[in-house]
């Protein structure tokens, strides 16, 4: 595995994100070696759905670092998500995580599945 550091992510992190991303490694804690991986995966009702979880750095990954922030991304995601921006949303009708994904044709109704 490569430990290369991008300097300019495909995707951001919006401040809330990062306050929740932080929370949650703490609660869980989290092991040092892992980072936050974001991707897709085939399923979903309109054809992808998103990945956002903790983990190692595997072999076809890039990493990057947003806000402090380690991202680990699998290289044939990128096209998929440039330019995405994960956000937090913390009021009374929604609360999690949201995707705001400007290469996605169509969407769902969850908003955690889309298509290209």
């Amino acid at each position: 595995m490569k430990d290369t550091l991008i300097a300019q992510a495909p995707v951001s992190l919006t401040d809330g994100a990062i306050k929740q991303l932080t929370r949650i490694m703490e609660e869980k804690s989290v092991p040092e070696d892992h980072g936050v991986r974001i991707g897709v995966k085939g399923g979903g009702c309109s054809g992808f759905t998103y990945i956002l979880g903790f983990d190692m750095q595997k072999e076809n990954d890039e990493e990057f670092e947003i806000k402090g922030m380690r991202v680990f991304m699998n290289k044939a995601h990128a096209i998929y998500l440039l330019g995405m921006e994960v956000d937090f949303l913390d009021g009374l009708n929604n609360r999690g995580f949201t995707f705001n994904n400007p290469n996605a044709t169509d969407t769902c109704g969850c908003g955690t599945s889309f298509s290209a």
